[in-house]
């Protein structure tokens, strides 16, 4: 049964194309700018060049529609139809599969990878919720998104003093 690849995983040929740029010459460089882009390089900077060209490759490989996402904005355009206003974002903090969550704690840097199924790749394992990977990296109880900065703390912390009245 061949099975389709889904969508959001970079395919091999995007990541070989831009593992291979800074081993490019200028002229290939810019060449490729001409061909994606449509028109010459706004600029002389390699490293400017070759992260636009990077992130042109993937914009173009994920163009595909994310399914999730427009199911989200279909309920909020009826929410603001049906009331006209428009409440707070849904609390689905899940970002597009691929994406790459880092967050240093204690000296370590952890990396987590959003899988196309939903789930977080960390260190080989896979996890249903980043609240659970975050208890693993900390060891106590923590938000996934708020821990990963996918969310704002609900209260900014406040310097209490001594003896002082509300």
């Amino acid at each position: 049964m061949n099975q389709k690849p889904h969508p959001f995983v970079t395919p091999p040929s995007v990541l070989a194309q831009i593992t291979q740029l800074p081993s490019l010459d200028m002229a290939a460089i810019k060449a490729l700018w001409k061909r994606l882009y449509g028109g010459d390089t706004p600029t002389h900077n390699r490293q400017f060049l070759e992260r636009r060209i990077a992130y042109r490759l993937q914009e173009i490989e994920f163009r595909k529609v994310d399914r999730n996402l427009m199911d989200r904005n279909d309920r909020r355009i009826k929410t603001i139809i049906e009331t006209g206003q428009n409440k707070k974002r849904d609390r689905d903090h899940r970002p597009v599969a691929g994406t790459i969550l880092t967050r240093e704690y204690k000296g370590v840097t952890h990396r987590v990878i959003v899988t196309p199924d939903g789930q977080y790749d960390f260190q080989g394992r896979m996890y249903p919720s980043l609240s659970m990977i975050a208890r693993e990296i900390t060891g106590t109880r923590w938000s996934g998104p708020l821990f990963f900065g996918l969310k704002a703390p609900a209260m900014p912390k406040t310097k209490a003093t001594k003896g002082a009245r509300p």
